[in-house]
């Protein structure tokens, strides 16, 4: 066996064990360390090709992007990771599709039917993960607006426009020469990535990010064929198969089709309460306290179950938080982190910032553990969630979440929501739990309060 089949075979196996890895928090650490060897190795091992002529542009190419990913490493804060994820999805999807742009220039004149059709197929997926990902990137961080942009015949127009490129792809495999078709395809699927996710609501990122991953693996996939290289078939089918998966399990968690993700709009945006600011949250029937009062319900609590959300992302108060419990731990009352799949805007963005906080995994559980354990908490403490805990999604069929799974807050003996406003999440629908007996608001940034009512606990009870 060659030097550079031993490289892959050793990489593929790293790349298994650390997607087997990533499947536990306890574990997700070495997952991470062990694909990150295992990508080292499969570049170590293709500077051994022999086709090589020269390593002056793959050592250019390695500098550059060492220079460029440690600032991105160093300064994005984690609440910005979901952008980071997207960004990075657009990357590797243009660099695929430049790829296959360059060896249809360079053969085109050359090709045979199957080629032509690997290349056409890896730019058009390639291409519109480019574009979809660099929407997705801009919804999260607030460039375009959150909600689904629509209008009537939408569905009507992409799936048109997804025919089309289809035909064209169907063509250009009995003309391989015609670069006409093949440019115009490119520039089809360049639009439809932008069509694609216009449509869908910030709420589905976490879905949408998932789908996109699966699509870059499968990207890599089929350059991996146009290059005859094994790694890069083993990778994209690894990354495509479990981008896959977590598509599915995303869908489940919020109830939904793929379908439904990629072509319907989620709720609507238009239905948002007149009461944005903290100041009128007197005019609205919710019970409402301050951090100082709000401390006070933890004086008698045993148990506490804490559920984070976009806003506590938003506020970066993950910190403020693990302080707080911190102080709760030690006046000897039991906490608990309760994790919904699709909190926040990425797979595992609640996970990823409890972490980062210092926060033991031991104390997430996930929503099917700790939902029978929300009657027996004194004290459920949301921080920045809003649809995942939205009572509507069992009880009122005419919700656009009716049927989507959520945390049991609103069985507790009491709720405590610290929110900024009385704004909708991003289904773009009111909160039923807010209006419950059992429920009061803490209408401030939600680090200011966690900071407050840890810094309550200096002078003890």
């Amino acid at each position: 066996m060659s030097i550079i089949q031993s490289c892959y075979l050793l990489s593929a196996v790293l790349f298994i064990l650390g997607i087997k890895f990533l499947s536990s928090p306890e574990t997700a650490r070495r997952g991470m360390h062990l694909a990150l060897f295992g990508m080292i190795i499969a570049i170590v091992g293709t500077l051994f090709n022999a086709e090589i002529v020269t390593y002056f542009w793959i050592i250019g190419g390695l500098v550059l992007g060492t220079l460029l990913s440690l600032p991105i490493s160093l300064w994005v804060p984690m609440t910005k990771i979901p952008q980071r994820i997207a960004l990075s999805h657009a990357g590797g999807a243009l660099a695929a599709s430049l790829i296959g742009i360059a060896e249809y220039y360079r053969y085109s004149a050359s090709l045979d039917s199957m080629n032509a059709g690997i290349i056409g197929a890896e730019v058009l997926l390639g291409s519109l993960t480019f574009t979809g990902s660099l929407m997705v990137a801009a919804k999260l961080h607030g460039i375009l607006p959150a909600r689904p942009i629509t209008y009537k015949g939408q569905n009507f127009v992409n799936l048109t426009l997804f025919a089309l490129m289809l035909g064209l792809l169907l063509y250009l495999i009995l003309n391989p020469a015609l670069n006409t078709t093949f440019y115009t395809i490119l520039g089809l699927s360049l639009l439809f990535g932008v069509f694609l996710v216009t449509p869908i609501g910030a709420a589905d990122m976490p879905v949408v990010i998932a789908i996109f991953n699966a699509y870059g693996g499968l990207v890599s996939a089929i350059m991996g064929f146009m290059l005859a290289n094994r790694i890069q078939i083993i990778t994209g089918a690894l990354d495509g198969a479990s981008g896959f998966i977590l598509s599915m399990l995303m869908c489940k968690a919020m109830n939904r089709s793929i379908g439904n993700v990629l072509l319907g709009a989620f709720g609507k945006t238009e239905a948002s309460t007149q009461n944005n600011q903290a100041g009128g949250a007197q005019d609205v029937p919710v019970k409402s306290l301050t951090a100082e009062e709000a401390l006070a319900f933890f004086e008698q609590a045993k148990s506490v179950i804490v559920v984070p959300g976009y806003g506590m992302a938003a506020s970066q108060a993950h910190h403020a938080l693990r302080e707080f419990v911190d102080k709760l731990k030690s006046k000897n009352i039991n906490v608990k982190y309760a994790i919904h799949p699709v909190a926040g805007r990425m797979p595992g963005h609640m996970n990823v910032l409890l972490a980062e906080a210092n926060v033991p995994y031991t104390d997430l559980y996930d929503m099917d553990d700790i939902n029978p354990e929300f009657p027996h908490a004194d004290i459920a403490l949301v921080v920045g969630a809003n649809d995942v805990t939205n009572p509507a999604a069992r009880l009122v069929k005419s919700s656009p979440i009716y049927g989507m799974p959520i945390l049991d807050v609103d069985k507790a003996k009491k709720v405590l929501v610290c929110k900024r406003s009385m704004n909708p999440g991003f289904s773009g629908i009111e909160n039923d739990l807010y209006l419950q007996e059992n429920t009061w608001l803490i209408f401030d940034d939600a680090k200011a309060t966690l900071s407050k009512m840890a810094y309550g606990f200096k002078g003890g009870w």
